[in-house]
């Protein structure tokens, strides 16, 4: 008996999305504290999760004449000593090189041909410091589903310091072409009446599909009018080269701002990227727009849940007040912002685009995918994940630090992720490796951002006090 499992629509856009400059990879820069472990223990310990996380034991298989979305199989010639590699950084080593080395990483597709992910073991970066970089096709997971997986292959037990012996495991026989083939005209016929059937069970995952689909036309026929993003020197074509920046703020810090001046802890968050992003542009010497479009993927999973791999994921689209010298009033312009697009249904509408994926041929998916990438409706991603609230560890080793990766679509030149760890908040800044050459003037402007809306937060908390 053959076994496959065929990506969901929204899973097999992020295939389709990408090209030869476009890679559609998420991932981490991770610093962790102590000496690094032998890398034949970190294959061995990553050996022994993978019962935990069986995506990373399978790889695509593509139905053909794209007859069909393509097919999870397992693979049967895994070689973990492929996917998790070693390297070291020159001395005296830092924070440079580093940054250096995951921009090369970054800029590198992954081979479709093998399961989608690559682990990337660092020493060198100082005394008693390594790091790790991961990076994984956006096919495979979304950000929550990535921050699940983080503690599963790294963990919460500072103990465990030597690697467990992995699981039995035998790869399931794959189908051949004719079975493929056969299977994707089967599921393109009848995948529609399957929901529609299973639908009269008040618990089925298709009755909410198809609810959700029913609650978002009509956001969906606001997010037609959209419309394309401002006009911005963000918004290039882009190469297949990266640059690599990170920032480092402070949890409670932000949590200040929140109290004082007001919105929730995303709306600071945004309110720093769109004081960032100002800076960046006066430094270029460019009357920064009023606005630029922001997009923030939004968890689409049942409120509680976490876990799964593949994408449950939709959006909304944010206007980041660019053209506000005041930031003060940046914060309630993102703070109102955000109110609206929350009573809108905007996520509900683009929720019900990405559910109306399972029922489009692939062909025609492929080329909405591809039409979605160079109408610019957007200036830039800004995601905001939350991660552990307590130390993860990997082999006993501490994790310090972690930076998250966003993608970059055709003509988007800056991605920016942000995710919160153990009272503070990596951000990870991608950039086109020649259109933001200046990418060190945003990621220092980051904690500028925030520390500008903080001696705003002190005034307020000491006006308060008098």
């Amino acid at each position: 008996m053959t076994w496959s499992e065929r990506l969901g629509g929204l899973d097999a856009m992020f295939l389709y999305i990408e090209d030869r400059t476009a890679h559609m990879h998420v991932g981490a820069v991770a610093v962790f504290e102590g000496k690094s472990p032998p890398y034949r223990d970190l294959v061995a310990h990553v050996a022994s999760k993978l019962d935990r996380a069986p995506r990373y034991r399978q790889r695509l298989a593509f139905v053909p004449f794209q007859l069909g979305r393509p097919v999870w199989i397992d693979d049967d010639n895994l070689d973990l000593e492929y996917h998790v590699r070693h390297t070291a950084l020159p001395p005296p080593g830092g924070e440079e090189p580093l940054k250096r080395l995951a921009a090369r990483i970054f800029a590198q597709r992954l081979d479709r041909d093998r399961p989608l992910w690559e682990m990337w073991l660092v020493e060198g970066l100082g005394p008693d410091r390594f790091a790790v970089i991961s990076k994984t096709h956006h096919c495979m997971l979304d950000g929550v589903s990535g921050a699940d997986l983080a503690t599963v292959l790294l963990g919460v037990d500072p103990a465990e310091t030597t690697p467990a012996a992995p699981a039995r495991w035998t790869p399931r026989p794959a189908p051949g072409t004719a079975e493929l083939l056969a299977s994707a005209v089967v599921d393109q016929a009848t995948h529609p009446f399957q929901i529609v059937r299973d639908a009269v069970r008040s618990d089925s995952p298709s009755r909410r599909k198809l609810l959700e689909m029913a609650a978002g036309l009509k956001p969906l026929v606001g997010l037609s009018r959209l419309g394309r993003a401002p006009a911005s020197s963000l918004n290039r074509p882009i190469g297949p080269h990266r640059r690599w920046e990170m920032a480092l703020l402070d949890l409670d810090r932000v949590k200040q701002v929140r109290v004082a001046l007001g919105g929730t802890v995303n709306d600071v968050l945004l309110a720093v990227v769109a004081g960032a992003l100002r800076k960046l542009l006066l430094s270029r010497g460019e009357e920064p727009p009023a606005e630029v479009r922001a997009m923030i993927p939004v968890s689409a999973r049942a409120p509680g849940a976490t876990g799964g791999l593949g994408n449950q994921v939709t959006a909304v689209f944010c206007a980041l007040p660019t053209g506000e010298p005041d930031a003060a009033e940046r914060l309630r312009t993102v703070s109102a912002e955000m109110d609206v697009l929350k009573e809108s249904g905007q996520a509900v509408g683009t929720l019900a685009w990405t559910h109306l994926g399972e029922f489009a041929p692939p062909a025609l998916l492929s080329q909405v995918a591809r039409f979605q990438s160079t109408f610019r409706y957007m200036n830039l991603v800004v995601t905001n994940i939350p991660g552990p609230r307590q130390p993860i560890y990997l082999l006993g080793r501490k994790m310090l630090e972690w930076y998250p990766l966003v993608p970059l679509a055709q003509g988007q030149t800056l991605g920016i992720a942000i995710q919160s760890y153990a009272g503070r908040i990596g951000i990870g800044l991608l950039g086109d490796a020649e259109a933001l050459r200046d990418l060190p003037v945003l990621a220092a402007a980051v904690p500028e951002a925030l520390e500008e809306l903080a001696a705003l937060a002190d005034r307020a908390r000491a006006g308060e006090g008098s």
